[in-house]
């Protein structure tokens, strides 16, 4: 939780909102960032990196990367060895995301518009991590097939946060960790 927190303190909130919303970055709640999304709550955002359990020089991929925030923690993690691929469905967000991201210099992550039918970011894996800000129905097995043996996957399924470590092609064991509401995963 240690390296969470230090990340958030680095990585501020605030430079990844909306103008009329930077004054509510302390505040622990989602705040919008246009076309029905939003930027996750805080207390939500370090929830998630702590079940991800990310190490300095892993590989990342952030699917639902919205403003750049999660993208931007998860490049702090994984340092200049590691490397970090945000996809963002909605292209004008992810333009104003990667925008964002680049105002912290890290060369070793990026922000993607996402390809039309394709989830994720295939051609770069398999990652290390996998790190999902929208909720799936069910597993999404194009995700997992990202997913490197030994790999770790942090995903919402129905309303409740889902950790899936892949320790073979079909070996997964899957845990369950409280519940979140998020934007549909599409």
């Amino acid at each position: 939780m240690d390296v969470v927190r230090e990340a958030m303190r680095v990585i501020e909130r605030r430079g990844f909102l909306r103008p009329e919303h930077q004054d509510d970055a302390a505040v622990d709640r989602p705040l919008p960032i246009g076309n029905d999304q939003s930027n996750s709550q805080p207390r939500t955002v370090a929830d998630m990196l702590v079940l991800l359990d990310v190490a300095a020089g892993m590989r990342v991929l952030d699917v639902g990367a919205g403003s750049g925030w999660t993208t931007a923690l998860l490049a702090h993690l994984v340092g200049p060895g590691g490397h970090v691929v945000g996809v963002e469905l909605d292209h004008q967000i992810a333009s104003w995301g990667a925008t964002n991201l680049a105002r912290h210099a890290m060369g070793w992550a990026r922000l993607e518009p996402a390809r039309s039918g394709v989830l994720g970011w295939p051609d770069e894996a398999p990652y290390d991590r996998v790190l999902v800000s929208a909720q799936a129905q069910e597993l999404p097995g194009e995700l997992v097939d990202q997913l490197t043996v030994g790999g770790v996957m942090v995903v919402p399924v129905n309303g409740t946060m889902t950790r899936v470590q892949r320790f073979g092609p079909d070996d997964l064991h899957v845990t369950e960790h409280g519940a979140y509401r998020f934007v549909p995963l599409r």
